[in-house]
């Protein structure tokens, strides 16, 4: 963030911003309010008058990660074609957030801001609409499923693409592993597997 990179009133702002930036490039171990501050021209207090310290900024960042990556699951319900294909398409809104933002995606679903009962309540609005907007997929790809049944295909369907996600993120699968199945297949292949009766 360049010196001139806020406006007077919008410090809050450019500093999420600042930090989503840093989290994006170098993940969220390397976002400094006190670099932060520098970054802006701000005294090093600046930030403070704004947030009660890193762990707010950082939820502030994980929960516009959270709006990201629910204007994707909109989409994708909004999107033509049934049930079935808009729960496809949210999951790839999933797996691919996860590849092209890596270090924000672990923000979200890996970072200490996620200990039990110590959530940010920042966070908590977003968070829970992403997991009921994965549940509205779930449901749409068979709206005859009791509402016991969808919760357990969106766990399952949840977990399954976030273990994909962790032992691909990892480098576990190898070629021969995977080809030649595209990302999309391996998708579809999950889908299929969390929802079927």
């Amino acid at each position: 963030m360049s010196k001139d990179g806020y406006h007077h009133g919008d410090l809050r702002r450019a500093l999420i911003e600042a930090a989503l930036a840093v989290v994006e490039q170098a993940g969220a171990e390397a976002v400094s309010l006190r670099e932060l501050a520098e970054q802006a021209g701000v005294s090093r207090a600046a930030p403070y008058r704004h947030f009660a310290d890193r762990d707010e900024l950082l939820a502030c960042v994980a929960a516009r990660g959270f709006e990201d990556l629910n204007a994707g699951y909109e989409a994708a319900l909004a999107a033509p074609g049934d049930g079935r294909e808009r729960l496809r398409r949210a999951s790839l809104v999933y797996v691919d957030f996860a590849a092209r933002r890596p270090g924000l995606f672990k923000l979200m679903f890996e970072s200490d801001l996620l200990a039990p009962g110590k959530v940010p309540a920042v966070m908590v609005p977003a968070a829970n609409q992403s997991y009921y907007l994965l549940w509205r997929a779930v449901e749409g790809a068979d709206p005859s499923a009791d509402d016991k049944t969808v919760k357990a295909r969106t766990i399952t369907l949840w977990s399954t693409l976030y273990g994909f996600l962790a032992l691909d993120g990892a480098g576990r699968f190898k070629p021969f592993m995977t080809e030649p199945l595209t990302r999309e297949e391996i998708v579809e292949a999950v889908v299929s597997a969390a929802t079927r009766g």
